[in-house]
């Protein structure tokens, strides 16, 4: 078997991992406000805030650990990692199942940080193995699985919660996973053919100095916390909102509904939007991207039903699907080979920072301000996010390539 047949290979076996991935996560995503809720007697206020330190405190310990996994990664290779990662947050997930209180609960998310980055690691993986002038289209396409999963995983994750209960789906969630685990063993892991004397590795020091000499790809990292925080601020609150829009019957499931909206957007758009970046350039469109979805988002401080919400969520799922991998494409455009692990971690560590931010941001907002007041500041960041990248890419020109 040559590269090219190992590489759609590889493809096809992580789409598939993906989707498990990203469907078991979200499967818990929608209804954790709810789980917490079972806990005791706890004021709106009480489950919102905790909902968000909940949430992000997962992205604590995957914001510390991404760069070393990512520079591991280049060093060793990381089907390894993939491996150990898919197993470490079933694990996890697993015993979230039996849990009794909110600091139990809180505890497990965080050690589950340690294990996160799966996709984005993926994303790495197939990345190396991928020719630049293709790397949207192909990144994009990987993306479809984890998009699929993230579409059909909070329905799948709702109907089981409102059937089976909270603490049996986080017992599917984790086999899901483990399932995922499996699969990559499947893989084949290799890199792309370099030039002869291209360098093979480069220190953390050499790394830094690269993304810093290039202030396009530094402001494209940096905007991917800025992305992160505005899209994650709604996510862990989402369920409340659902919740007073159509009231308490089957909650989970039409929270579910919710979520996916987003994803079946993504889904039809994020492999055409990573081929019209190919075409017409990677930053140009990310520039575009980022004011669409910010300009979709804002009509949801307005809102005053369920399906309007479900509407807005899908718009938005359209405009920012193409966001990751398109970025991901810039930085195989920008980055050499035997560094892209580490880059991409750091990119993936800034992703966490986002995560963190946002759900205490969006729970602490909504508790003080309402719930409109969210999308209303979630819209202002992605359109700031737009303009510091449109003001970067003008005032650095040689640095913007139209293709790869």
């Amino acid at each position: 078997m040559n590269q090219q047949e190992s590489a759609k290979r590889n493809l096809l076996i992580m789409w598939f991992a993906n989707f498990f991935v990203a469907g078991s996560m979200t499967m818990v995503m929608p209804f954790i406000s709810l789980y917490i809720e079972t806990f005791g007697d706890f004021s709106e206020k009480y489950v919102q805030h905790w909902s968000g330190l909940t949430f992000a405190i997962t992205f604590v310990s995957a914001f510390l650990f991404s760069p070393i996994w990512g520079r591991i990664g280049d060093r060793y290779g990381r089907k390894k990692i993939l491996i150990f990662s898919g197993l470490g947050m079933a694990f996890s997930i697993f015993l979230m199942g039996f849990v009794h209180s909110v600091w139990q609960l809180l505890l497990l998310r965080f050690f589950m940080g340690f294990f996160s980055g799966f996709i984005p690691m993926s994303q790495a993986f197939i990345s190396t193995q991928t020719p630049k002038q293709i790397a949207g289209r192909v990144l994009g396409t990987l993306q479809t699985g984890s998009i699929t999963g993230s579409l059909l995983g909070p329905m799948l994750g709702g109907i089981l919660a409102d059937s089976l209960g909270y603490s049996t789906t986080f017992k599917w969630t984790a086999i899901s996973i483990f399932i995922s685990a499996l699969l990559v063993i499947a893989t084949k892991e290799f890199v792309i053919e370099v030039k002869k004397g291209t360098k093979t590795h480069y220190s953390s020091k050499e790394v830094l100095n690269h993304i810093i000499r290039n202030p396009v790809l530094l402001t494209v990292l940096l905007i991917s916390a800025l992305v992160q925080i505005a899209h994650f601020s709604i996510q862990p609150i989402l369920s409340l909102f659902v919740s007073n829009l159509h009231g308490p019957i089957n909650v989970a499931f039409y929270s579910g509904i919710a979520f996916s909206a987003a994803g079946l957007g993504n889904l039809m758009m994020s492999r055409n939007w990573g081929k019209i970046a190919d075409k017409y350039g990677y930053i140009k469109i990310l520039v575009v991207l980022l004011f669409f979805a910010g300009i979709v988002y804002l009509p949801g401080a307005a809102v005053t039903n369920f399906w309007q919400l479900v509407i807005i969520r899908f718009a938005l799922g359209v405009t920012i699907g193409g966001i990751i991998p398109v970025r991901i494409a810039y930085i195989r455009q920008e980055a050499p080979i035997a560094m892209q692990g580490e880059v991409l971690g750091y990119n993936t560590s800034l992703r966490f920072l986002g995560n963190i931010i946002g759900p205490m941001l969006g729970g602490f907002i909504s508790g003080y301000y309402g719930f409109s007041a969210v999308f209303i500041s979630t819209s202002a960041l992605l359109i700031i996010s737009g303009i510091i990248l449109f003001v970067s890419m003008h005032r650095h020109p040689k640095l913007v390539k139209k293709t790869a």
